[in-house]
């Protein structure tokens, strides 16, 4: 009756524990492709690479002896009434908090249940709200919405995600419905921005009018727009019902509604999801040659627009198997880069991209959620195989992958030209929290200019559509608020990120955010001590946990939480997020991080080869030699003055200055460089000033 993949004894079986995850939602009925499938899992989830699947023409009696296993959260999705039941019941009871089913459930609508772990004692619920904006585009009427709702509602912050969405704190639970609906009637969602479901699909933010630029953001758009839940749920809970949502383009429905090669759930409310949803998060990013500004790799799919000689789009590369999240210490867990599946024409990308979230969605493990991303599926199969499969529903064959020219990160920061006579402007936002008055600053601009922003994965903003003649006023303004150019922001913070960490993340083991600028500082410090000059730079990411939200894994120098004020360090990412970092060293001290890179800087300064950026050494020398130089080091040469004499002529100067800086913990280089930063500034703006005309 059936035909086994592998070769595996009966007795192998037996000790294995069956799992069926054909279960009501995971596959149509009647499907040819699906009738019989099941697999077997091994009960140790260290043997995960021994899976093997068995396949059958006629449907096969599972084992009613036993349940078959599943996690906790598809049983409560199962029983959800897809997403509605019982979380509709707890928003009204009177309890601050959730239940467990609840907290499952509003996070495919886009929050999460959270206590401030800074507070001992009683806990103080509060929850968490994250928007969904494919390409990070922000109209002006919801970013004012936004800014509003944090003061009123929330802890008076807004926070820039990596993801290009924005992220609201402290939203108490009476004030869940009202925060939600100001969200949506003001052009804005938050549905699916977490969950078991296609998160928020990134794009290049910057808002260029090339043809390959405006087409990778509308492809975006199409596919958020594909992969957004269908039943309504969502408008139930928040707008008692009410639909409020925009006309979808044709190409998307017709998409969905497709079901030539047996991708839907004929007569459901969710045609792709079902009751199920996908069996964990699924991160999907467009962009277009050399812009990795979307950390591309990294991904669940990664698309990539391929134009012809005019610059036309004709198709698009696709990558599959991306993603961060892993366990300290648990080796079966892994951050993966995404590895080429093939090249499509442009008319068939949704059919594609559909053909891919289903693969995943009725193969995904579904018993232990730590193996349940993408990734684990595409590494146990091995790419040939994943594309064989996705073949199948995509009623066709992928044509070979085109060759791509070499990625490079882009900031888009500072002013440039949008190429239809406006220019835009891109703002650095320390680990993307916008607060006090930079914040209010934000504010009065975007409302009194009515200008459009647009968010980046690098935790930064954009603002849009200026007026030439407005660049002077907007310059003053931006940089009275601490929103100076780049050239006037430390290197080092320029390419750095943080997640939020505590004290509201449940899942952070010490911090990330609070503590980065200090961590920052004390890199730049090892910097000058080693004589590296100030406009050289590593890309440092800081995380919480392992989980990798601010995608630690793809830095030069990743600092990755592993126990109270302690930090596993990974080594190795490349500026131009190509590469993955490896881990370097377990459970280093936060104060005792100078031990580690001042050794590390150092011989990078002394051993690199001409150009050679701090992650390409790192992988050259190999750990091995690092940690031998790490072992046994004694400090850098001592140089003839201790004093900078770039920056001080005399002695006097400089152990002045290096009093102050000491008040306020920094040394005297930073604190020199920061006032003629501000001095300079200062004198710019006085020049725009005076040649303002007065009216």
């Amino acid at each position: 009756m059936g035909a086994s993949v592998g070769a595996t004894t009966t007795a192998g079986l037996m000790e294995a524990r069956l799992q069926l995850p054909a279960l009501n939602g995971l596959r149509q009925a009647g499907s040819a492709a699906m009738i019989g499938r099941l697999s077997v899992f091994p009960a140790n989830p260290s043997s995960f690479s021994n899976v093997i699947r068995a396949v059958a023409t006629q449907p096969v009696k599972p084992d009613t002896s036993s349940e078959p296993k599943r996690s906790k959260v598809e049983i409560i999705k199962e029983h959800s009434n897809f997403l509605r039941y019982p979380l509709n019941e707890e928003l009204e009871a009177e309890a601050p908090n959730v239940n467990e089913a609840a907290t499952q459930l509003i996070k495919f609508h886009g929050s999460y249940q959270q206590t401030n772990r800074d507070e001992r004692g009683i806990k103080n619920y509060s929850f968490m709200l994250r928007t969904k904006n494919p390409c990070g585009k922000v109209p002006n009427k919801l970013y004012l919405a936004m800014d509003s709702l944090a003061d009123e509602f929330g802890i008076g912050t807004l926070r820039l995600t990596t993801r290009q969405t924005f992220q609201l704190h402290g939203i108490l639970k009476h004030n869940l419905k009202t925060v939600m609906s100001t969200i949506i009637r003001n052009m804005g969602s938050t549905l699916g921005a977490c969950g078991d479901l296609n998160r928020n699909v990134l794009a290049p933010a910057a808002p260029f009018m090339r043809k390959d630029y405006l087409f990778a953001q509308e492809t975006a758009e199409h596919i958020a727009a594909l992969l957004t839940p269908q039943s309504g749920a969502y408008y139930d809970l928040w707008v008692d019902g009410e639909m409020i949502m925009s006309a979808e383009p044709p190409e998307v429905v017709k998409a969905r509604n497709d079901n030539t090669h047996g991708t839907n759930f004929p007569g459901s409310p969710e045609p792709i999801y079902g009751t199920q949803f996908l069996p964990r998060k699924f991160k999907v990013a467009v962009t277009v040659p050399t812009d990795n500004s979307v950390d591309i790799l990294t991904n669940d799919i990664g698309v990539v627009v391929v134009s012809d000689a005019d610059g036309e789009p004709q198709g698009f590369n696709i990558y599959v198997g991306g993603g961060m999240g892993r366990a300290h210490r648990i080796d079966t867990t892994f951050p993966r880069l995404g590895e080429p599946l093939g090249y499509v024409p442009k008319e068939d990308i949704l059919y594609a991209v559909k053909a891919i979230v289903c693969t995943q969605r009725d193969n995904g493990r579904r018993d232990d959620r730590r193996y349940s991303r993408m990734k684990y599926l595409i590494s146990e199969w091995g790419i040939e195989r994943f594309r064989s499969e996705v073949e199948k529903y995509y009623g066709k064959k992928f044509q070979p992958f085109q060759e791509l020219p070499e990625w490079e990160f882009k900031s888009y920061l500072g002013w440039h030209e949008q190429g239809n006579g406006s220019l835009f402007c891109g703002l650095h936002v320390d680990n993307g929290r916008i607060q006090g008055t930079m914040k209010k600053t934000l504010r009065e601009i975007i409302e009194k200019y009515n200008l459009s922003v647009r968010l980046t994965p690098n935790q930064n903003i954009i603002l849009c559509d200026i007026r030439r003649a407005w660049k002077r006023p907007l310059t003053t303004a931006l940089a009275q608020a601490g929103l100076l150019q780049p050239r006037y922001v430390d290197p080092l913070n320029l390419t750095a990120m943080a997640c939020p960490a505590l004290p509201l993340c449940p899942l952070a083991i010490t911090e990330a955010e609070r503590g980065t600028p200090d961590i920052l500082k004390r890199i730049r410090g090892v910097f000058e001590k080693v004589g590296l000059k100030y406009n050289e730079s590593v890309v440092v990411r800081v995380t919480g946990c392992p989980n990798g939200c601010a995608r630690p894994y793809m830095a030069e120098l990743g600092l990755v939480g592993d126990g109270p004020n302690s930090y596993q360090i990974w080594l190795g990412g490349t500026p131009n997020q190509t590469t993955l970092a490896r881990t370097f060293m377990n459970k280093v001290k936060i104060q005792d991080l100078e031990k580690v890179l001042e050794p590390l800087f150092y011989t990078w300064k002394r051993k690199r080869l001409q150009g050679e950026s701090f992650g390409t050494f790192t992988d050259r020398m190999g750990f091995t030699k690092l940690q031998e130089v790490v072992d046994k080091w004694e400090g850098p040469v001592p140089s003839s003055s201790r004093f900078n004499l770039k920056l001080f002529a005399d002695r006097e100067t400089y152990e002045a200055m290096d009093e102050l800086a000491k008040l306020q913990n920094k040394n005297a280089h930073q604190l020199a460089m920061e006032i003629i930063r501000n001095y300079v500034a200062s004198q710019q703006n006085g020049k725009i000033n005076a040649a303002t005309p007065t009216t």
